[in-house]
């Protein structure tokens, strides 16, 4: 069963978290790769937009979840604005989900058990890599300390880095997008009070 948008389709599941779950199950069935891969959008101390494509890491009931070095130059630049917007395409559904909302550390907890399933070489890397800063010695540097890292574990359980975890975008706005013949695409855009609440949905023009 695919999920098409039509004034119908969203009278009968007006939860945009819903359609999301339900496109991305079926992107995952299709060729694209990777179906989690979103473009992160931020700004700076200044104002100024960044953008950079993360990974998905997983969702919940209030939001999505992706995982990043704390160090790092996006999340400085969350933890200073709390706000972020996300997009997904998939070209080959013809869909693109966008969402703009607030943004909270997720717990400990959360985040070690996704640092646990991920392959030993990346936790390796998460200890490795001071993400976003200068690398002078370039790669013989970067190498030497992922020895380092193997070295400092030996063969045992690499823990996750307390410099290493995951955010979770709480949206307040979903729009989805649907292609059309003729660029007469579909497009739905959802909002909520950012304290939470019911959604309310409105069509818009292509």
């Amino acid at each position: 069963m695919t999920h098409d948008l039509s004034e119908d389709s969203i009278r009968a599941e007006p939860d945009p978290l819903r359609w999301f779950s339900h496109w991305f199950a079926e992107a995952r069935r299709g060729p694209s790769e990777p179906p989690n891969a979103m473009v992160l959008a931020t700004t700076d101390d200044l104002g100024r937009p960044d953008a950079r494509v993360v990974l998905l890491a997983q969702m919940d009931d209030t939001g999505l979840i992706f995982m990043t070095n704390y160090q790092s130059r996006k999340a400085q630049q969350l933890e200073a604005s709390l706000r972020a917007a996300l997009v997904f395409h998939w070209p080959e559904q013809g869909r693109q989900v966008r969402a703009r909302g607030a943004v909270e550390r997720v717990d400990a907890a959360c985040s070690d058990a996704y640092f646990a399933s991920r392959p030993r070489e990346s936790q390796l890397g998460a200890w490795a890599s001071h993400q976003s800063r200068p690398l002078p010695g370039g790669s013989a540097e970067l190498a030497q300390r992922v020895s380092q890292a193997s070295a400092r574990f030996d063969g045992g359980e690499v823990p996750r880095p307390p410099h290493w975890g995951g955010y979770r975008l709480v949206p307040w706005e979903i729009e989805l997008w649907q292609s059309g013949p003729h660029r007469l695409h579909t497009r739905f855009r959802f909002n909520r009070d950012p304290a939470g609440g019911p959604w309310s949905v409105v069509r818009l023009n292509p």
